[in-house]
C-alpha cells in the first residue's frame, strides 16, 4: 500500500481530463447524454482553457440538477382501462403490495392521486380521473388537474379512444406538453382472438387489427392518428412497452434523463444496458466534479472511502434490482429459490475479503482490474481518482449480475409456460414469454 499513481505535471493531468471527458461524451447518443449538449460544449471549451473553476461549477450545478429535478407524470383514461396497473408496473410494486395504486381511487375521488416511485425519489406519477367521468370540457379538466405540474401526460385506453380523449390531446399539444396514447390489455385481448379462433389465429394480424381499431376515432374525424403504443401491463418485455419507455426519456430534457431511465423495470438487456450508460455518465461527472480541483491521489484506500464505497455498491444493487428485497420478489415471481439466485452473481460478494488479505489490497486489485480491462495504466485520468475506477468496477458487476438474472428468471417462465401447454394436452395456454432482448411489436 502508499503506492502513488505515475507523477505528470498539472496541466497534463487536466488535459488528460479534457481529453477523456471529451472522448466519452462524443460516444453518447444524444437522445441518451444526462446533461445538455450545450453545456458538454461550455465544459468542454472552460477544460481546453484551463477554465478549472468554471468547469467545476458547471458540472456542480449540472449534478444538483440531474439529483433533484422532479419528475411528474400525469396518467389518464376512463374507469378500468388500467391506470392501477400501470402505474404499479411502472414503479415496480406488485398489486397487494402495501404501497400499491388502488383501482378507482381517482374516479371515486374525482381528483388526482400521486403515487412515489420507491426507489427515485423525484419521481412521481399522478392517477387522474378520466376526462369522460368528470364531463367537463378538455379546457376546464387540465385547469382542474393542474396541468402546469406535469411533465407528459399518459392517455390510456382498453378498446379505443374517444372523441373527448382526443380533444384533450390537442388541448394538451396547444399548451405545448406531449401526451402518448396507450392501447392497455393487448395480453387478454390476443389469448380471447386464439380461444375464439384457434385454427386461424394470426398474432401478427390481430395486433394489426387491434391498432387500426384504435385509429378509427382519429380517421372518423379527419385527425392524423398518432404512434399508438400496445401494451400488457403483465407483460413489461413484449408489445410496445420498450418502444414506450424510449419515446418518454427521449422527448424528457436531458437532465431528467437519468432518474427516468433509471426507474425503468428491469425487464429487457436493453433497459439494463441504458441503465448502465447513464449511471456510467453520473459517476464520470462526480470524478470530474471531485477531481478537477484535487491534487493527485494516491491508490492507499481510507475508512471513510469504504463505507462510501459500501453504500454506493448497495445503491447500484437497489437501482438495478439486485438488493435483497427485490431478489425475494424475484425468486417468488419465478419460483426458483433465492439461493441459487444468489450463486449464479457476484456484486452481493464485491467487498468480501479473504482470510490473506485485507479490505484495502482487495480493492486496490479491482483498481487494478478494472483499469486494465478498460485500455490503460492507473496514470490515465489522474483527477478521476482510484474510487471512481472503483464505482465503474461495481458498476460493471452488477449489469452482467442483472442481465444473468433476467436470462435465468426468462427461461424459467418459458418452460413453465411449456408445461402449461403439456398438461393442458396441447390446448390454449397463456402467451409464451418474449426473449428479454426483443421487441415482439414496434408500432408504425
Amino acid at each position: 500500500m502508499g503506492q502513488s499513481f505515475s507523477s505528470t505535471s498539472e496541466n497534463e493531468d487536466r488535459g488528460d481530463l479534457e481529453s477523456s471527458f471529451t472522448a466519452y461524451f462524443n460516444n453518447i447518443e444524444i437522445e441518451n447524454k444526462i446533461i445538455p449538449p450545450e453545456i458538454i460544449r461550455f465544459i468542454k471549451r472552460s477544460l481546453r482553457k484551463g477554465d478549472v473553476q468554471q468547469a467545476h461549477y458547471l458540472i456542480s450545478g449540472q449534478l444538483k440538477y440531474i439529483y433533484c429535478a422532479p419528475i411528474n407524470i400525469a396518467v389518464t383514461g376512463d374507469s378500468g382501462v388500467g391506470k392501477s396497473s400501470f402505474i404499479n408496473a411502472l414503479r415496480g410494486v406488485g398489486p397487494e403490495e402495501e404501497d400499491a395504486t388502488q383501482v378507482g381511487i381517482a374516479e371515486r375521488a374525482m381528483r388526482r392521486t400521486p403515487y412515489k416511485h420507491p426507489k427515485i425519489e423525484t419521481l412521481t406519477f399522478w392517477e387522474l380521473p378520466g376526462i369522460g367521468t368528470m364531463n367537463i370540457p378538455p379546457k376546464y379538466y387540465l385547469e382542474k388537474v393542474k396541468f402546469q405540474e406535469y411533465d407528459f401526460f399518459v392517455i390510456l385506453s382498453a378498446t379505443r379512444f374517444k372523441l373527448l380523449e382526443l380533444d384533450l390531446a390537442q388541448e394538451i399539444r396547444l399548451k405545448r406538453k406531449n401526451c402518448y396514447f396507450v392501447r392497455t390489455k393487448v395480453d387478454a385481448d390476443l389469448q380471447n382472438e386464439k380461444e375464439s379462433k384457434p385454427c386461424t389465429f394470426d398474432r401478427v394480424k390481430t395486433l394489426q387489427k387491434i391498432r387500426r381499431y384504435c385509429m378509427n376515432t382519429f380517421i372518423q374525424n379527419n385527425m392524423d392518428a398518432p404512434p399508438i403504443f400496445l401494451i400488457s401491463n403483465h407483460n413489461l418485455s413484449d408489445y410496445n412497452f420498450p418502444v414506450l419507455m424510449n419515446t418518454l426519456i427521449k422527448y424528457l430534457p436531458a437532465q431528467q434523463h437519468h432518474n427516468f431511465t433509471l426507474s425503468l423495470p428491469n425487464n429487457t438487456e436493453a433497459v439494463v444496458d441504458k441503465k448502465h450508460k447513464s449511471m456510467q455518465q453520473f459517476i464520470l461527472l462526480e470524478a470530474c466534479q471531485a477531481g478537477i480541483l484535487a491534487t493527485v491521489p494516491t491508490v492507499d484506500i481510507l475508512m471513510d472511502e469504504v463505507e462510501e464505497l459500501k453504500v454506493k455498491l448497495n445503491h447500484y444493487r437497489v437501482l438495478f434490482g439486485l438488493d435483497d428485497e427485490s431478489l425475494e420478489v424475484m425468486a417468488n415471481d419465478s419460483q426458483v429459490p433465492v439461493e441459487q439466485l444468489k450463486k449464479n452473481i457476484k456484486s452481493p460478494y464485491l467487498l468480501e475479503t479473504k482470510k490473506e488479505e485485507t479490505l484495502g489490497e482487495m480493492i486496490l486489485k479491482y483498481v487494478e482490474k478494472f483499469a486494465s480491462a478498460n485500455g490503460g495504466p492507473l496514470a490515465t485520468g489522474h483527477y478521476f481518482g482510484k474510487t471512481f475506477y472503483l464505482q465503474l468496477y461495481f458498476l460493471d458487476t452488477v449489469t452482467e449480475d442483472a442481465k444473468v438474472l433476467l436470462r435465468e428468471t426468462y427461461f424459467k417462465k418459458l418452460v413453465q409456460a411449456q408445461l402449461v401447454v403439456i398438461r393442458s394436452g396441447g390446448g390454449a395456454a397463456s402467451p409464451t414469454p418474449q426473449p428479454p432482448a426483443r421487441l415482439a411489436y414496434a408500432p408504425k
